[in-house]
């Protein structure tokens, strides 16, 4: 009798799983639902890991920062038919905007959230191609950079900011520039579901009907076109986190000028990608002849290796490895690998190009074919141009 009490009480749990996910801005996954690909936007669940007491601990594999719902199969880090092709809510610098969330009601289990936006352009593109899917160490680096770029709970001045009840002072969870829920064992308000006290199906779900949960994020200073403003719940009491993302643009306070991105094809093997930027300004007194074109490239190097570009143009060598250009590694870490490079190139040019890889010893390592493809923007004095990709 005992035994059968104990699988009857472990048959509950597995059916009580934490269940949530972003609403306002509307996320990918809320795209999805409202075009009938997903049959259950709350299910996207990061699990098993440990997301308590350390919140930034759990690795995200292939859930990434958007989302992944192994109950439909879809990846919400790709862009889709219905998702994450255009922005669906635009903030200015310094915006305080609302965001909410929904917790279904058959499966709040506490915990604590937060808000993220990447500043790394060159990572955020690569989930902004419909014709790529990120690598699980791209994921991570892309979430790195969303922890790294938090939109605190304590931005928001006269916004209440405490620390979970479900946290003692010894614990990685003690801090509050996230958001938390209330304590999960409360008798009235608890976990999730009191952080508004809303009524029951304020928000849709397909388990049990939701809940909002509503609060305030400051934007940064911050210009783009089409970035990512990424959502993310750890569970207090089941080992899971709910991860989902909203395309948005952030207009920033540098005033006259606009981005825009487009991302050329993948190669069939889909294990990089190709993006392009390019930023104009909007008045034009003279016209641009050569325009600053950064070449951006994503590739772990051991000690002693370098990165370097050439291509079928004068100024990047005419394929010759000991005329190639030069890559920084300035800015190189190893979440975010990057190796960077800024030549002036006649406008309008169109050309192929190739990063390699050159080890002390002179051993020179060729990324895999095809060759890639770029044109220099025209356009007004100022103009400049961005291509971004990662090692394949």
């Amino acid at each position: 009798m005992k035994a059968s009490s104990v699988l009857t009480l472990a048959g509950l749990l597995s059916l009580v799983n934490a269940h949530g996910y972003l609403t306002i801005p509307s996320s990918r996954t809320r795209l999805g639902f409202e075009a009938g690909i997903d049959t259950c936007p709350e299910c996207s669940i990061l699990e098993p890991v440990a997301p308590w007491p350390d919140l930034e601990g759990p690795q995200v594999g292939r859930s990434g920062p958007c989302g992944y719902n192994a109950r439909v199969s879809v990846d919400y880090n790709q862009p889709g038919a219905y998702w994450g092709n255009s922005v669906v809510a635009t903030y200015t610098a310094n915006e305080i905007v609302e965001v909410q969330w929904c917790v279904d009601n058959n499966g709040d289990h506490g915990g604590m959230f937060t808000y993220g936006l990447c500043q790394n352009q060159t990572l955020v593109d690569l989930f902004l191609d419909p014709n790529y899917l990120p690598t699980n160490d791209e994921k991570q680096a892309a979430e790195d950079c969303f922890l790294e770029g938090e939109l605190k709970c304590t931005d928001v001045a006269g916004q209440t900011c405490g620390y979970s009840p479900d946290c003692t002072s010894d614990q990685a969870c003690w801090r509050n520039d996230w958001f938390t829920c209330n304590a999960f064992s409360a008798d009235s308000n608890r976990g999730c579901q009191g952080v508004d006290g809303a009524p029951l199906n304020s928000c849709k779900t397909t388990i049990a009907g939701g809940y909002t949960v509503t609060k305030k994020i400051k934007i940064p200073d911050y210009d783009s076109a089409h970035t990512l403003l990424r959502f993310r719940w750890n569970s207090f009491q089941t080992g899971q986190v709910y991860l989902h993302c909203a395309d948005i643009a952030v207009e920033g306070t540098g005033g006259g000028s606009t981005s825009t991105t487009s991302s050329a094809p993948s190669t069939t093997t889909k294990t990089s990608t190709i993006t392009t930027s390019t930023t104009t300004t909007t008045a034009c007194a003279t016209t641009a002849t050569t325009v600053p074109v950064t070449f951006n490239e994503l590739v772990t190097t051991s000690y002693g290796q370098n990165v370097f570009v050439t291509g079928s143009i004068s100024q990047l060598g005419s394929w010759s490895t000991s005329s190639a250009i030069a890559l920084s590694a300035g800015s190189y870490t190893t979440s975010n690998p990057l190796w960077t490079a800024s030549i002036d190139l006649p406008a309008g040019t169109t050309f192929e190009y190739k990063f390699f890889k050159k080890g002390s010893d002179g051993t020179i390592t060729w990324e895999s074919d095809p060759n890639r493809s770029y044109t220099v923007p025209t356009g007004c004095s100022g103009t400049t141009g961005t291509t971004s990709a990662t090692w394949r």
